[in-house]
């Protein structure tokens, strides 16, 4: 799951795609299943360069790859035994209103620091009170989506952003969706990670795909966010987890 303005009835399946591209950015590919009886909008914390330009925060659209992590799924035929694996109300001086980008089915919007929360319509905005019970979220950017009502396959939504911490490759996994924040959560997450030249010591004991990218990917629809010759990496994070984001280490 992930954080959701308003209560939702059912999130499933989702799957996340984490991969490093250039001087110091990172792409987040993010799908699931969900069932909401209003209209809402998923946030995605992002640990944001700081004092970075807004523009620096890039959506990528790949409304035309719904099948992007049906694909992925391609390069590890073989399924492994299931396993529990851990790992404010607008101001008087009238705000600008963020920016609206179109990305496929979605408008989509970048909130750079928490401050900014309230140049977002109030039903697509979680309070920043929550965010500040959490260590070291007030210093995030926020990526918006805004869902519709009823039950949806959502596509793949794709972002980039030049990362805080260079030595990490970021996972949103933190759940947030009934205004609460829980210490623990139930997991039904699935986690890809393709490096670009840097080691990565974590992914030692997650599975590798049985090829390279472009032997189960249709990497020309991509967007450049996949290399046709690196493998992917898979980790299934199911049940009872710490409610956290997930960070794998770069050397």
């Amino acid at each position: 799951m992930c954080c959701f303005s308003r209560p939702v009835q059912r999130v499933a399946r989702t799957r996340i795609f984490a991969r490093p591209t250039y001087a110091g950015r990172q792409v987040v590919v993010y799908a699931m299943e969900l069932t909401a009886a209003e209209p809402l909008a998923m946030i995605l914390p992002v640990p944001v360069k700081a004092g970075g330009d807004p523009k620096e925060f890039k959506f990528i659209n790949l409304e035309a790859y719904p099948e992007f992590f049906a694909d992925l799924d391609r390069g590890f035929p073989v399924p492994p035994p299931p396993a529990a694996l851990a790992l404010a109300n607008s101001s008087p001086g009238r705000k600008a209103k963020l920016e609206v980008v179109s990305v496929g089915a979605f408008e989509a919007s970048f909130v750079l620091a928490l401050p900014d929360f309230d140049r977002l319509d109030a039903r697509f905005r979680i309070d920043a009170g929550i965010w500040r019970k959490l260590p070291g979220y007030d210093r995030m950017g926020f990526a918006v989506f805004k869902l519709k009502a009823g039950k949806q396959h959502v596509h793949p939504m794709c972002f980039a952003f030049p990362r805080a911490d260079v030595s990490k490759l970021f996972f949103p996994t933190l759940h947030l969706h009934d205004g609460q924040i829980h210490e623990r959560e139930s997991f039904d997450h699935e986690l890809y990670a393709q490096g670009n030249g840097e080691q990565m010591p974590d992914v030692l004991n997650w599975e590798e795909s049985r090829g390279w990218a472009g032997q189960f990917m249709k990497t020309e629809r991509t967007a450049g966010i996949l290399h046709n010759d690196g493998h992917v990496y898979r980790r299934r994070l199911q049940g009872d987890l710490p409610n956290q984001d997930t960070y794998v280490e770069l050397v």
